[in-house]
């Protein structure tokens, strides 16, 4: 498996909040992260599984 590796800012403050988070929705959304993000939980996760998710999410935030 290939390692995919994007390159967005980190929000320092003076730039665009609005824009950024546009940007990492669409990365949490490209690595099946977005139910995460919004704490949406399937009903066909358990809770480690849950917490996995969200430490990914949290990792790519």
């Amino acid at each position: 498996m290939a390692a995919i590796r994007l390159e967005i800012e980190k929000f320092n403050g003076e730039t665009n909040f609005n824009l950024w988070q546009v940007r990492m929705m669409a990365i949490q959304v490209q690595f099946g992260l977005k139910k995460v993000v919004i704490r949406k939980k399937s009903e066909n996760l358990n809770k480690i599984e849950w917490e996995e998710l969200d430490e990914k999410a949290l990792s790519t935030i």
